[in-house]
């Protein structure tokens, strides 16, 4: 056989015979059925350029093909106010809601009596703040086709883990800048809701600074009641661990506990008959500080986000790196401030 038959044949071989696992020109390995880690892979902004595969804690751990394929990660706490907040889904950058605070008076008229006419409900505009969460992290793209791992969707989930934390903080202590409000940032009162102003938020001491007063349980019991019987149908209280651990320990006159822990997986606890929620985010218990919240926040708190993550793939702009730029337009703010009550840890 000659030299120009046996190069024939080596060309023939190549384009005819078993699939190549890395075609000529393609500079990423075959990327499965998975549609969005092919996207991220193969498709078209704060930088990370340290997470590359030349130095270890920066992503060269991942590199060798001996390492196992799931990657361990620390959990963070992620303030769960989306799971009991009223989310609405908006199609542009701002959100109206109107709310009535006045309602339609009624009137008492004998059988022929005259009817005057009664005034009109008074309404108020929500409009809640709205800022954009973004992560704008790279890879290098050697890291994108040794590592022993699938980055790509290593990656989504941090993206989408960390959104989550940062959307959950700004829910309970957000400035209104740029991001949601938090319910614990606008004005409170002591007034109740027959005298106060609308938008503020009712306190009730919890009788000491930065502790309880005397007969704690009675000082909870005040805070169920100062809520409306029709807000108390779906309420919750909300505190970080710290508060619940020394609430766990509240006991009766005769010796019950007033916390009554979960019998099933997946139900929260319950605390005078309603359920507990955990938001690491809620301040610990210190003079002056709101750190227990009780309320119906379906009525009481309102999410207006534009729509899901959304993650861009851009291989060209600083090239040897691919960044990966995901955004997410969020915001919040309190609807109806009758419908959430704080304890403040004063003497009044």
């Amino acid at each position: 056989m000659s030299m120009s038959d046996t190069l024939d044949a080596s060309f023939e071989g190549v384009t005819l015979g078993s699939a190549v696992v890395r075609p000529l020109l393609e500079g990423a390995r075959a990327t499965g059925s998975g549609a969005f880690g092919g996207f991220l892979r193969s498709g078209a902004v704060v930088e990370m350029k340290s997470f590359t595969g030349l130095t270890g804690d920066a992503g060269g751990y991942a590199v060798p093909r001996e390492i196992d394929a799931e990657i361990d990660a620390t959990l963070k706490a992620i303030s769960p106010i989306r799971s009991v907040a009223n989310v609405v889904q908006v199609g542009s950058a701002g959100y109206r809601k109107l709310v009535t605070t006045g309602g339609t008076p009624s009137g008492w008229a004998s059988e022929t009596g005259p009817r005057g006419e009664t005034a009109t409900p008074v309404f108020t505009e929500i409009v809640p703040p709205m800022g954009e969460l973004f992560a704008n992290p790279s890879a290098s793209q050697a890291m994108l086709d040794d590592a022993a791992f699938d980055v790509e969707t290593w990656l989504a989930g941090e993206i989408a883990t960390e959104f989550a934390k940062a959307e959950g903080s700004a829910f309970v202590n957000g400035t209104g800048t740029n991001r949601p409000r938090g319910f614990l940032q606008g004005a409170t009162s002591a007034a109740s809701d027959a005298t106060r102003t609308f938008g503020q938020l009712q306190y009730l001491p919890s009788g000491a600074a930065g502790d309880f007063g005397t007969n704690p349980q009675d000082r909870l019991i005040d805070l169920v009641q100062a809520l409306r019987a029709p807000y108390r149908q779906g309420a919750v209280f909300v505190m970080n661990a710290a508060t619940v651990s020394r609430i766990r320990k509240f006991k009766t006159s005769d010796g019950q506990f007033l916390w009554s822990p979960s019998l099933a997986a997946g139900q929260p606890a319950t605390l005078l008959g309603y359920p507990v929620i955990e938001a690491e985010d809620m301040p610990d218990v210190a003079a002056n500080a709101l750190s227990i919240a009780f309320g119906n926040f379906r009525s009481g708190y309102l999410i207006a986000e534009r729509s899901e993550t959304v993650i861009l793939r851009d291989p060209y702009s600083n090239k040897p790196f691919v960044n990966f730029y995901a955004t997410k337009r969020i915001g919040g703010c309190v609807s109806n401030s009758e419908a959430i009550k704080l304890m403040k840890f004063a003497a009044s």
